[in-house]
């Protein structure tokens, strides 16, 4: 059963929350993130993209930019710019974007979960990237940066949180730059944060929704301090890392969409006429079209937007991996058509989350560094807790969550 620890949270004063909140570190470059931090000497920035603090040549990698990331957070500690709780509570984080809430409970998940699978993945990770998150929460002792969890709703769960909504004013209460409302609360009532426990301590998995790369690097760090310590219990804050769980019921996948800078070889004649074999293919003209239903693509070629409806025998509904769009897309159009067989290494495909619309495939292409754009229809959620409960894994890029979560709200300290 799932573990959801209250902590002692590590947070900005209410007046600094808007300037120290920052976007995850894996949504923009080191150029996007100095552009972003200029002049804001509280953006969190400085501490999960260290790099911006020094020459613009430096290896994203190098110890240096892990020293400097230790610098920055020991320059916030030090400055009042975050402070620690003096107890041990859980959180509320609510996040309304589109006229739609969603509300995520703050606790720490367990290291143990992870390893024997009572947290649940979809995606594969990259050892490169686990390793750099690894070294992140090392050299800082913390998690810095919040997982996205997702767990079957509980409707108990969601009339407490309701609760604690509606009589309490929000500790944070701030609308950034996207347009994303961001509001937190500390749940200062223990027999509140007890009942929430127990609660969760009978939901059988969770399910990591967004941040494969930092919960891998958490249970790393976990299980490499445990080797350390010839004092392990099991109980020390290394054993837990930072996660925002919310009901499943709350939450939106937008689309992710794929770009392809050739055609193989083919015209746009012969391309179209061979995608006949497995769907059925009909032109839309020259207005943006988007794919209403699962197993319906849009195709931008050459200016024209048009339908691609798979035809029945190219998927198995009954297949969790089979079912998907990407997969459908992969096996009928990338591999045997345009001859892209690994998405992870190919350098003649490109991915575009649908946060972006469909109207920056269309400039993608028109431009000349794409020939041909393909947007596909959103996984749902019960899609993805199929495949993660079967044991499978989604094929790359396939989900994209929005909104994100804003990073720099709380931390966890490992001590």
């Amino acid at each position: 059963m799932a573990v959801l620890k209250p902590f002692k949270g590590i947070r900005p004063p209410a007046e600094l929350a808007p300037k120290v909140a920052s976007r995850p570190y894996d949504v923009l470059n080191s150029e996007e993130a100095r552009k972003e931090a200029e002049g804001n000497p509280y953006s969190l920035y400085h501490i999960i993209k260290a790099e911006i603090d020094l020459d613009p040549g430096v290896d994203v990698h190098s110890e240096a930019v892990y020293e400097k990331a230790r610098e920055n957070y020991r320059k916030f500690l030090e400055n009042g710019w975050l402070r620690q709780d003096d107890k041990d509570h859980l959180y509320v984080y609510a996040q309304t974007w589109r006229g739609r809430t969603q509300y995520g409970l703050v606790g720490c998940a367990s290291v143990d979960d992870y390893l024997n699978g009572v947290i649940k993945k979809h995606e594969l990770t990259r050892p490169d990237k686990e390793e750099d998150r690894m070294k992140h929460v090392l050299v800082n002792n913390a998690n810095i940066e919040p997982v996205f969890f997702t767990y079957r709703a509980v409707p108990e769960i969601d009339e407490i949180i309701a609760g604690i909504v509606e009589k309490n004013v929000p500790e944070y209460d701030f609308t950034a730059d996207d347009g994303v409302r961001h509001q937190f609360w500390v749940i200062g009532d223990d027999e509140t944060v007890s009942r929430l426990t127990h609660l969760f301590d009978a939901i059988p998995y969770t399910y990591v929704a967004d941040g494969h790369h930092r919960t891998a690097a958490a249970a790393r760090v976990g299980v490499e301090k445990r080797k350390n310590n010839t004092d392990h219990t099991g109980d020390e804050e290394y054993n837990f890392f930072l996660a925002v769980h919310f009901p499943h019921d709350q939450l939106t996948i937008i689309d992710y969409n794929r770009v392809v800078k050739d055609l193989n070889g083919m015209s746009a004649t012969e391309f179209t006429e061979k995608l006949k074999a497995s769907f059925e293919v009909e032109k839309k003209g020259k207005e943006v079209w988007k794919p209403a239903r699962p197993h319906e693509f849009a195709m931008y070629l050459e200016g024209e937007w048009y339908a691609l409806t798979a035809r029945p025998g190219t998927y198995d509904d009954d297949d969790p991996i089979g079912s998907l769009d990407v997969t459908i897309l992969s096996e009928q159009v990338l591999a045997p058509l345009l001859d892209i067989k690994d998405l992870r290494r190919s350098d003649r495909i490109d991915f575009v989350g649908g946060i972006r619309g469909l109207e920056e495939l269309a400039r993608r292409v028109d431009s000349g560094e794409m020939k041909v754009a393909f947007a596909l229809y959103p996984v749902s959620l019960e899609q993805l807790m199929r495949i993660a409960d079967t044991g499978n894994i989604m094929p790359p890029k396939t989900t994209w969550f929005e909104p994100k979560l804003r990073s720099g709200l709380i931390i966890h300290s490992l001590d």
